[in-house]
């Protein structure tokens, strides 16, 4: 693979210099209209030691207008983002729309450091490059524009390149943390680096393989590289790319099927809890929730608890009740309404991923990253693709957290029709609940049918062992509040003391 990388091509000075001013000012040209599109761009450098990638984005940031660049480097990780899943600080990076964003190594740096040092064997980069493979296509197929740079040099010229670098303490690179660790075996680290470049190059994210001997070869190269990519991406706008695949596809009921059956119906919704014995079971499901979150923050374990359901079924009501049994300084609740402008820059995800809980605290999402497969779809506010693949999307992203050791509680809150119609009209009535119902609301109920078949796949297709749902039955409130905060505790006592769980 690197071989055609070793050819010696050459740029003079003089031509260097021709070149530059028309090349800028088309850069500046395809930024320009970067800047009203929908697309985002990732531009990420990578490469052998000393081939001068700062350099390189010293140069793009020169040539490109700095208010749509935004440039970062993944050196050690802090105690900030030692305390959320390891992708967190990349999502929190990812440049809005019509934005440009240069990442050193990215996402690549630690399974790179992980197969060298021998912490990782093969087929544990093997399981990492697929879920690199599985972010960039999300990524690709929601607007951005992924580049990445891989720079070579042979190993005769490195090693006479970080000779002269190591001579001169002024140099960018001798002022880098880490310098000189991943030149110590040339060979060994051009392997793993052609394992991972052939695993995660693919249409919808590829590398170009840059030589890096001659410098004015090497920034004219990547100049015209991201030119073309940006125009054609800009082109090409609305097209999609689809790997049939890797999509989920919903399955369509045919017509006089939609009677039929579903999860929901299996809810008791007959059931009932006297009222004694809800202030018993909600005073002891309080006070253990008190001690078990208290454990988690000893523990360091962070818990994310998602509540979804019918309008009126009751969340606010049970996340009062689970609020009131947790020290206010462990948890927060985020209340999840239509995106804003700058949610909508982004993937849908990422308004999520910034708002995971660090070790030893508690997130409650009143509606959540569901709203992909369910108001979404029913509401076409996404097109099809783009709530079919999301059900992978949002496991993949459940299981990131949970491999993190983040407790993962879903509730779908399920009410019957008839109860929901009989909130709706005692919200009208009474004045300090009036505010809670909307026009949307009745609206939205007209869409019953439809909204309870995507409630019954999403179920279905993201219910897994790591974020198994629990579907509680609304229709008597007391019983729904302590079925909320009894799971919430039993869920938190398997996961701080797996040895009692077994």
């Amino acid at each position: 693979m690197f071989e055609a990388a070793e050819l010696g091509r050459k740029v003079s000075k003089e031509e260097f210099k021709a070149q530059m001013p028309e090349l800028r000012a088309a850069l500046l040209e395809a930024q320009r209209a970067l800047r009203d599109s929908h697309v985002s761009v990732i531009v990420i450098v990578a490469g052998v030691e000393g081939v001068g990638r700062g350099e390189v984005v010293n140069r793009l940031n020169a040539w490109l207008d700095g208010r749509g660049v935004e440039t970062h480097a993944f050196w050690d990780v802090s105690s900030e983002e030692q305390d959320h899943p390891p992708y967190w600080r990349y999502w929190r990076a990812l440049p809005p729309r019509g934005n440009i964003g240069i990442f050193f190594s990215a996402w690549y740096a630690e399974p790179l450091r992980r197969r060298l040092s021998q912490d990782w064997q093969e087929a544990r980069l093997d399981a990492e490059l697929g879920r690199i493979q599985d972010l960039e296509r999300m990524l690709a197929q929601d607007d951005t524009l992924i580049i990445k740079f891989w720079f070579h040099l042979s190993r005769k010229a490195q090693k006479k390149r970080l000779k002269k670098r190591f001579k001169d303490p002024a140099s960018r690179w001798y002022q880098r943390p880490g310098k000189g660790t991943l030149s110590k075996d040339y060979n060994t680290f051009v392997g793993v680096a052609e394992r991972v470049i052939r695993g995660t190059d693919c249409g919808l994210a590829p590398w170009y393989l840059i030589e890096a001997a001659d410098v004015r070869y090497r920034d004219l190269t990547v100049g015209r590289t991201l030119l073309h990519a940006i125009k054609e991406k800009l082109a090409n706008k609305g097209r999609y790319m689809e790997e049939p695949s890797l999509v989920s596809h919903a399955p369509c009921l045919p017509e006089g099927e939609a009677a039929r059956l579903t999860i929901l119906d299996h809810v008791d919704l007959e059931a009932r809890l006297e009222a004694d014995d809800y202030s018993l079971r909600l005073g002891q499901a309080q006070a253990r929730l008190r001690q078990l979150t208290w454990q988690a923050h000893e523990q360091q374990r962070a818990c994310v608890v998602v509540f979804e359901g019918w309008d009126a079924a009751g969340k606010g009501g049970a996340i009062r009740r689970l609020t009131k049994g947790i020290d206010a300084r462990l948890h927060r609740v985020v209340p999840i309404a239509a995106p804003t402008d700058e949610e909508k820059a982004h993937h849908y995800l990422w308004r999520f991923w910034r708002h995971i809980p660090e070790d030893g605290r508690m997130t409650l999402f009143d509606r959540s990253w569901y709203g992909r497969v369910l108001v979404e779809r029913v509401e076409s506010f996404a097109r099809a693709d783009q709530w079919q693949r999301a059900y992978h999307e949002i496991n993949e992203f459940e299981q990131q957290l949970s491999e993190h050791g983040i407790v993962l509680i879903k509730f779908w809150l399920h009410i019957g029709e008839d109860e929901q119609l009989r909130r709706f009209r005692e919200r009208e009535q009474v004045p300090y609940k009036r505010h809670k119902i909307t026009e949307e609301d009745w609206r939205n109920r007209e869409q019953w049918p439809a909204y309870k078949a995507a409630v019954n796949e999403m179920v279905i297709r993201t219910s897994t062992e790591y974020a198994p749902w629990t579907l509680v039955p609304g229709n008597d409130k007391r019983l729904g509040r302590v079925t909320v905060l009894e799971t919430v505790c039993e869920r938190l006592h398997q996961a701080l003391n797996p040895k009692a769980a077994h």
